[in-house]
């Protein structure tokens, strides 16, 4: 049953190998939960069973640590998709995992930084001399200027940016696109990399002309995601920025700035590319000491 239930996600419903793998562990682990509790097979489980696995990958064993909500979450969802697949295949006359509910994990909040601090790792990394510095300047403001996920603009093409309409066409996940605008220093960013940088990159390998990768790495190739860390990671060492910036930091400063200035959450979840504003509206939370801040200054009771 588990390997025809794997065999569906794969072929059905395309799953990641990664994913699978995971489902994998965590049905073998709900397998050997089952047979140590007396369960000799699905259609003797009850809604007890899955409720007390739960707890057990919440409270761990001498074989296993405890789970976090996120992993426990995961856990749970692959035995409740166990379930209902053997439902729908006749296998079972109940699907006794419905009512049990994943852990919630706890809500991050993502990490912003301060306007001055972007504009300090946007010059650090245009210090570098030579077309590493113009391209690496281009890579950040147009990361900042478009909240671009760091995987979605090492995938532009050249043509994928129209200068003049100044709007960038990404692919997000699930190779969703969308059309976002990009501003005037991130525009004039990207000119200064196409003009002065890209053509000596180009030489080096065979990705120049129309319709090549925007950005390009010392050998001509298609810049990487791995790449484009390090060039982030390492302006953020110049700037003093350190452990602050991380991968996502500028897709977050770029949602949080917008907020902060006024724009409705509906407008930043497609410009993020958000299939659910629910998704989105976690920055406002974020904003809530710009709010405090505004309140203070502003209203004639706020202070004592």
């Amino acid at each position: 049953m588990v390997t025809g239930y794997l065999d569906h996600l794969t072929v059905e419903r395309g799953l990641a190998a990664n994913t699978i793998a995971s489902y994998r562990r965590d049905l073998r682990r709900y397998a050997e939960f089952l047979e140590s509790a007396g369960v000799r097979g699905l259609a003797e489980v009850a809604e007890s069973d899955v409720a007390g696995f739960l707890t057990a990958l919440r409270q761990g064993d001498d074989a296993h640590p405890p789970l976090s909500a996120t992993s426990a979450a995961r856990a749970v969802v692959a035995v409740r998709g166990l379930h209902r697949f053997a439902l729908l295949d006749g296998l079972v006359p109940d699907d006794v995992a419905h009512e049990v509910r994943p852990p919630t994990p706890a809500r991050r909040l993502p990490k912003a930084i301060p306007v001055e601090s972007v504009v300090a790792l946007i010059e650090a990394a245009g210090a570098v001399e030579g077309p590493r510095g113009l391209r690496d300047r281009a890579l950040l403001e147009l990361l900042y200027g478009t909240g671009a996920r760091i995987s979605e603009a090492v995938g532009l093409a050249v043509d994928d940016l129209d200068r003049g309409q100044r709007v960038v066409r990404l692919a997000g996940k699930g190779g969703k696109q969308r059309l976002v605008p990009v501003g005037s220093f991130a525009v004039r960013a990207v000119e200064d990399y196409l003009v002065r940088a890209r053509p000596a990159l180009a030489t080096a390998g065979r990705s120049g002309g129309r319709g090549g990768a925007l950005f390009l790495n010392a050998r001509g190739g298609s810049l990487s995601r791995q790449s484009a860390w390090a060039i982030l990671r390492t302006a953020a060492e110049r700037a003093g920025l350190g452990e602050e910036v991380s991968p996502h930091t500028l897709r977050h400063s770029f949602a949080t700035h917008l907020l902060d200035g006024g724009a409705d959450v509906r407008v930043v979840q497609e410009l993020l590319g958000h299939a659910s504003v629910t998704t989105t509206q976690v920055y406002t939370l974020v904003t809530v000491d710009r709010l405090r801040e505004v309140y203070a200054s502003s209203h004639p009771r706020a202070l004592t």
